[in-house]
């Protein structure tokens, strides 16, 4: 297969995590390698370097142009469908992959199997957790893709593995038709990136390609229909079976919850009759519903791929969740403060506010076109009060006026990065012995920071200050 590059005019669009890996497997492949890129930053200016270095071509700042004679463009995920580049490569008849189709293409004959994972939130914990069981089942694996790990470098190195646990977002999989994973999961499916995708209808399409050709299971949440209606929907393998993820009783081929145990219906014998029990929620960390339900379609993964119940336990108990995700920071004088930075978008934050009865939240960024009035309404009972923030808090503000007018508002009225300091200050005001401050913006966080790890930072320093 790799003999097929050689000589082979292939442009590379976008630098970063996805593209240099790919520009230099090309190029060590032999093709004739460009890589194109809109910005000319210090960063890419550097990366270029690196990349001329080895002889391949660099085109800063200009990434809407087809080099002349390239026969195959292979993107970073993130770029837009509807680019001039790929529109120039469609009436050109130039085929578009990103780099999760190169590394399915460029496997060899005895590689590792894919245990791959979707959805709008939790993809990178359910991923983690994944990758925990599987090690503590004894197999060589690594959680790679969307992840930050390329998966090219993961397919492409020397290392062996037996299984690949794969996060794939929707970007990734609208560049790659032909993967086939050994099972796959889709989380759950709320609106996001609809400004890329173009409607929900896509959005939900892209991340449905994760269940195309499944070979052994295809895992939904029962909560989230939308999950299940992608499953009737793929082309699967014959005896490819749907398995089911609730935080309920589970049934038959299902894994649920039964008194704080974590229960598998799907993969036993006589499974309308028999359970196994997996592990205690108190395994979970941290014990949040959502991510007890990400526990368990890491769970329905494993077992899919024939991993004992034990290595599920001890898997979930090794595992420590990446920071800025529902973690706590520390308590003060009665109150606890969580950094949630990482729910940049209502979906996410309605899982986090449910996580807690009592809650002063602190909230907003940049909204991406989101709305809250449905956020709101389904929290309003659990507020205590609401310190706002960012450029689009008026947002937030409006939608607490509308369904939560007796939750007390903070509306900080500046965007440096400072704010959150004052922020925390105000939610100390508020809250009172027993209740929650709450980091879960629903937004983004480029308006004031660099990323949500910054803003989750800028928190918890806030957080120590109060404690000193």
């Amino acid at each position: 297969m790799p003999s097929e590059f050689q000589g082979k005019h292939v442009t590379v669009a976008g630098l970063g995590v996805s593209g240099v890996p790919a520009a230099k497997t090309l190029h060590g492949l032999g093709a004739r390698v460009t890589v194109v890129n809109d910005g000319a930053d210090e960063r890419a200016r550097a990366q270029a370097a690196e990349l001329e270095a080895l002889g391949i071509t660099v085109r800063l700042g200009d990434g809407d142009t087809l080099p002349e004679g390239t026969e195959l463009i292979v993107t970073a995920p993130g770029w837009k469908p509807t680019k001039p580049l790929f529109t120039a490569a469609g009436q050109a008849g130039v085929p578009v992959w990103g780099d999760v189709e190169l590394a399915w293409r460029l496997r060899g004959p005895d590689s590792a199997p894919w245990l791959a994972v979707t959805g709008t939130n939790g993809k990178t914990t359910t991923v983690q957790m994944l990758a925990s069981i599987l090690k503590a089942a004894g197999l060589r694996t690594a959680a790679v893709g969307n992840i930050g790990v390329s998966l090219l470098d993961a397919v492409t190195g020397d290392e062996q593995y037996d299984v690949l646990a794969v996060e794939l977002s929707s970007y990734q999989l609208h560049w790659a038709p032909s993967p086939r994973a050994h099972s796959a999961a889709v989380l759950n499916l709320a609106p996001d990136h609809l400004d890329w995708h173009g409607s929900m209808e896509a959005y939900a399409a892209d991340k449905g390609r994760i269940y195309e050709g499944n070979r052994v299971a295809c895992v939904y949440n029962v909560a989230d229909k939308a999950t299940e209606d992608l499953v009737r929907e793929a082309d699967v393998e014959e005896g490819c079976r749907a398995i089911g993820f609730t935080l309920g009783s589970p049934a038959p081929s299902q894994l649920g919850v039964v008194d704080g145990i974590l229960v598998d219906r799907a993969f036993v014998e006589n499974r309308h009759k028999n359970a196994q029990e997996l592990a205690e929620v108190s395994d979970v960390n941290p014990p949040a519903p959502h991510n007890i339900a990400n526990a368990l379609a890491a769970a329905a993964l494993a077992r899919a791929f024939g991993v004992p119940a034990a290595a599920v336990r001890d898997g979930l108990r090794a595992f420590t969740p990446d920071a800025h995700r529902i973690a706590h920071v520390a308590d003060v004088d009665g109150v606890a403060y969580v950094d949630d930075s990482k729910a940049t978008n209502t979906h996410a934050t309605e899982a986090s506010l449910a996580a807690y009865e009592s809650i002063v939240w602190i909230a907003g960024g940049l909204a991406k076109g989101a709305t809250f009035d449905e956020l709101v309404a389904g929290a309003a009972k659990r507020l205590r009060g609401a310190v706002l923030i960012g450029a689009d808090r008026a947002l937030i503000r409006e939608a607490l006026a509308r369904h939560a007018p007796e939750v007390p508002v903070v509306d900080l009225d500046r965007t440096d990065t400072g704010a959150m300091l004052q922020a925390v200050q105000e939610a100390r005001r508020l809250a009172r012995p027993g209740d929650t401050v709450l980091l879960a913006p629903a937004c983004a966080s480029m308006d004031m920071f660099t990323n949500y790890n910054k803003r989750g930072d800028a928190f918890a320093q806030a957080v120590r200050e109060l404690g000193a």
